[in-house]
């Protein structure tokens, strides 16, 4: 799926959070967003996402213009994950993912925001799909534990799992680095370099560890201050001058934001 992003702006009060913002994400493709803090990375997200609507500008899915709606995102074959980890505690991995397999009917605050339905009844199929997508992400063996017995790593494939498990064609992943070690990004990079060839999906990445998204992205877009300063390739994007003054050139140390 090809999303297009034209001309989006968004305004709070006299805070211009988002100033013309343009960029493509081409079928198949890795595309991350990075910035300074309040570069306006959340705001494009969650404008994606249908919780902010822009004062000006467009979304298109596959050249069609769209208005995300958070609950119906499953409609328009988008999945998202979150910041944390947005699990329901009281239910196992496999019902957890089993959550993300039909469109939402009856939704709790935290189903709401990932356009989930509130667990009822699931068709066997359903099942053979989360126990495969479960299987393919390394999680098999802890399909009948609770979210709060598994390492946090571990928890945060099971809620990629709970994205993918739909087949979404467009996956929108917000921070899926953050509270990760070294290794467990080193990890998780392998898993989003495979993601298109593994599900077909084009994936938007945005992320704070820069080293990350330089890695696993085709193509990186650079906020600051609600504007596009920089787009291309990692390699290009990290000997662009106004990248480097605005953001690059003020890493402490390599994946710090």
């Amino acid at each position: 799926m090809r999303l297009a992003v034209d001309d989006v702006t968004v305004r709070f009060g006299g805070l211009t959070a988002l100033d013309s913002v343009s960029f493509d994400v081409p079928p198949g493709q890795v595309v991350g967003v990075i910035g300074p803090n309040g570069a306006g990375k959340t705001t494009l997200f969650n404008v994606i996402c249908g919780f902010i609507r822009p004062q000006s500008g467009r979304l298109s899915l596959d050249g069609e213009t769209v208005s995300p709606v958070p609950h119906r995102l499953g409609s328009l074959g988008v999945a998202r994950t979150l910041q944390g980890l947005g699990l329901f505690a009281g239910m196992t991995v496999l019902e957890n993912v089993l959550a993300g397999t039909r469109p939402p009917r009856r939704t709790s605050v935290v189903a709401g925001l990932l356009g989930l339905p509130r667990l009822d009844r699931y068709e066997s199929e359903d099942r053979e799909r989360a126990r495969m997508v479960l299987a393919e992400l390394g999680l098999a063996d802890v399909a009948g534990a609770l979210p709060g017995a598994l390492p946090y790593a571990i928890a945060k494939r099971v809620a990629l799992a709970r994205a993918l498990v739909a087949t979404p064609r467009l996956l929108l992943l917000d921070e899926p680095a953050g509270g990760l070690g070294r290794e467990d990004i080193d990890e998780l990079g392998d898993l989003i370099q495979q993601l298109p060839r593994r599900s077909g999906a084009s994936v938007v990445l945005v992320e704070h560890h820069v080293d990350l998204v330089m890695r696993v992205c085709d193509h990186v877009v650079v906020l600051d201050f609600g504007k596009v300063i920089g787009s291309g390739t990692p390699d290009e994007v990290r000997a662009d001058p106004a990248v480097i003054e605005a953001y690059l050139g003020a890493e402490v140390e390599e994946g710090t934001p």
